[in-house]
């Protein structure tokens, strides 16, 4: 039990050539990897696109400043100054009122262009607000009357226009009542309202966009994980029963599950997370060096910290990590072997002791649970405090640029939203390392399972399609010839003998028992005659053909042995017969009805059609044993293999096993190990193993005679009885 909780190493960093094989998966769904990169990156505009609506909203509706820039008279300016006054002249957005040029606000000069532009009077150090009136309409608009009634306070474009251009100082024009000021503005609240409408546009669309890009990388991610289930699966089916006794079946259901969920967290959560971040971060930097170069440096130089801590944070949680997943496979590999194996712990006073042990493992665990929660308390703080900072950088040097009329308060209120837009995703992508690390280590184990080849070879070319078959019938004559194998093949070679030259035939529709002490290799036997294992050196035969030699599909359907420990699948009874063959009610009865399951099977609830719980719980051993036969005969082999068969049947039922065996085992050949030997007295002929080799051999009258090996054993065992 304990071997199901993972006491390996579950930390790995980034690792390029799993990423591959995991994008590996995906690429059969590119379409969709298209959709939702298109996805990602419309959400990612939209997001960027909030900030500067905002900006444009403030700078040109609410707040609508703009500079005057009177033509030069005969004042020399310097070869720079000059420079500067064509690139205001030429700035996109300048309106012309009469003979004066307005610029936006935020247009920025060098400094001493600035001054020396004050100095000539060219640039005015007022700002203004400049506007349009309608004049040709049904109904006088009602800023004229505000013009009129104020003509000193205004500049005026041609009053022959249809649209007239005007401007206003912005201290002049907050200096008259509500009424007028709002009839100056009314244009600006309808497009107010204009821009929030885009906003909410833009909202919508990014909301749709992010629904899309989630439910297509998840979709993109289930499918890939299906197809890696199974995949593992098929893998895992085909395995030896060698490489099946080498791995717990919790590690192999691990890979299966957690394993493979966690690469589907590392697509959907980590990769698809990080492309959105990356793609955040870079658009929000671009954006500032649109907005202002100069703001935007604040910025960047601040960054080279915040990639440091980044860098120091990400090793403390991968120590972090580390201490804590070894310190939680400690605690449940304790816990599952003391709670295993409680009846031993109570009956041997154990409790005190084990209460020791495990509190001294779930202070480690705590230890460990507080280091990494540690880290993420040190790192969220620090980001949280580099923002600040950062905004707090941006504010004092944004607010000296505003004053000095080369910033607008919107570009400003921009820097702040996207500076927190910025950060956003740091926090995100450094505490998702702990995901990445432990996507790594999963997806190192699930295809290092992949990457695995135990599998027995099916070299067959013989076709044997079976007993009943026209073209090549298998009789059942069966041959081992100075067979050895061992389960333990060590890498130095070193091999521990199960099988010792073993050699002997069996003739078609012959009954050959086989006996011995525990460990003699009886059980070996079945093993190999169906290729669970193969054998070490010697050959096995079945009539005159190498097992080798036969596909192994036909070579199982035509040798099926009945195991001691019976495994039945849940569901129904009549499905645990046929395992997928087409057989009809009528033969599913049958081979029931052979070996005497008939009767107990139609008294249950529903009959054929009753739903075995897991393990067949639901049923006592013997029915479980019964059912198995039932399930051999049904497939109809050639030979029959009974491993200790009855060794979990009453003295009664065994009886009518007996009685139906009789009949099911004619004109076949059949293989039966058995401890009763009581069981097996009518046998053609009895195989004595001891240590692997063939001792003994001759019928039950022919050993008791000879005084051997197997008369001892029918003496102890008669006697015990």
């Amino acid at each position: 039990m304990a071997d199901y909780f993972e006491t390996e190493e579950v930390v790995k960093g980034y690792d390029g050539t799993l990423v591959r094989r995991i994008i590996g998966y995906i690429k059969p769904y590119r379409l969709l990897c298209v959709v939702m990169i298109i996805a990602l990156a419309l959400s990612t505009l939209g997001e960027l696109a909030i900030p500067i609506k905002m900006q444009r909203l403030i700078d040109d509706a609410i707040l609508a400043r703009y500079l005057l820039l009177r033509q030069p008279g005969d004042t020399s300016l310097s070869a720079g100054t000059q420079k500067s006054l064509a690139l205001l002249n030429n700035t996109k957005g300048s309106i012309t009122v009469g003979t004066n040029r307005f610029i936006p606000q935020d247009r920025t000069i060098t400094a001493a262009a600035e001054v020396e532009l004050h100095s000539a009077g060219i640039l005015d150090g007022d700002q203004w607000y400049v506007f349009t009136v309608e004049q040709g309409g049904s109904a006088r608009d009602p800023a004229l009357a505000v013009m009129d009634a104020h003509p000193g306070l205004f500049l005026r474009g041609a009053d022959t226009e249809a649209v007239l251009t005007a401007a206003v100082k912005t201290a002049d024009l907050y200096a008259l009542p509500a009424g007028e000021i709002r009839a100056i503005r009314d244009r600006d609240f309808s497009r107010i309202l204009s821009v929030v409408t885009e906003m909410f546009i833009i909202l919508i669309l990014v909301f749709v966009c992010t629904f899309f890009q989630t439910w297509t990388s998840s979709l993109i991610g289930q499918r890939a994980m299906k197809e890696m289930r199974l995949d593992l699966f098929k893998k895992t089916a085909s395995q030896s029963t060698a490489f099946i006794s080498r791995h717990p079946v919790g590690r192999i259901v691990t890979r299966l599950t957690g394993d493979v969920e966690t690469l589907n967290e590392f697509f959907t959560t980590v990769m698809v997370a990080f492309l959105k971040d990356l793609s955040v971060m870079v658009g929000v930097l671009v954006t500032l060096f649109l907005l202002s170069p100069k703001l935007a440096l604040v910025v960047i130089l601040i960054l080279p910290l915040v990639a440091w801590i980044t860098a120091v944070s990400r090793v403390k949680a991968r120590d972090a990590f580390r201490q804590q997943r070894q310190a939680s496979s400690r605690v449940n590999s304790y816990l599952s072997e003391r709670i295993s194996g409680i009846q031993v712990v109570q009956l041997f006073r154990g409790g005190k002791k084990s209460s020791r042990e495990f509190a001294k493992r779930n202070a480690e665990l705590l230890h460990a649970n507080l280091g990494e929660m540690y880290v993420f308390a040190t790192f969220r703080p620090l980001v949280e405090f580099l923002s600040t900072l950062t905004v707090s950088a941006v504010i004092v040097v944004g607010a000296a640029m505003v004053f000095n009329l080369s910033l607008s308060l919107g570009v400003l209120i921009a820097f702040i939203n996207l500076v927190a837009m910025f950060y956003a995703p740091v926090m995100d992508i450094s505490e998702k390392y702990t995901l990445l690390q432990s996507a790594m280590a999963g997806g190192e184990r699930v295809f290092k399972l992949l990457d695995t080849d135990e599998h027995i070879p099916d070299t067959g070319s013989v076709s044997v399609e079976g007993l009943t078959s026209p073209h090549f019938p298998i009789r059942g004559d069966i041959a081992f010839e100075n067979v050895s194998f061992s389960y333990t093949k060590e890498p130095t070679g070193s091999r521990e003998p199960v099988l010792k030259d073993l050699s002997f035939t069996v003739k078609k529709g012959e009954m050959i028992a086989i006996v011995g002490y525990t460990g003699a290799g009886k059980t070996t036997i079945t093993n190999v005659l169906a290729r669970l294992w193969d054998i070490d050196s010697g050959r096995i035969t079945l009539d005159g053909i190498p097992i080798t030699d036969i596909p192994l599909g036909e070579l199982r359907r035509s040798v099926l042995p009945v195991l001691q420990d019976v495994f039945l699948f849940s569901g129904a009874v009549a499905d645990n017969i046929t395992l997928g063959l087409p057989l009809t009610t009528a033969q599913v009865e049958d081979a029931a009805r052979a070996v005497h399951a008939h009767e107990f099977i139609s008294r249950l609830s529903d009959g054929y059609q009753t739903k075995l719980s897991e393990g067949a719980a639901n049923i006592s051993s013997g029915q479980r044993q019964l059912i198995s036969f039932a399930r051999v005969i049904a497939h109809n082999p050639a030979v029959v293999i009974l491993d200790e068969a009855t060794s979990s049947v009453d003295t009664e039922t065994e009886h009518l096993i007996q009685l139906g065996l009789q009949r099911v085992l004619v004109n076949r050949t059949s293989i039966v190990i058995a401890h009763r030997l009581s069981t097996i007295r009518h046998a053609n002929r009895i195989l004595v193993l001891s240590g692997g080799r063939l001792v003994e051999q001759g019928t039950h009258q022919e050993l008791i005679a000879q005084n051997g090996l197997y008369a001892g054993l029918y003496r102890l065992q008669y006697e015990g009885e």
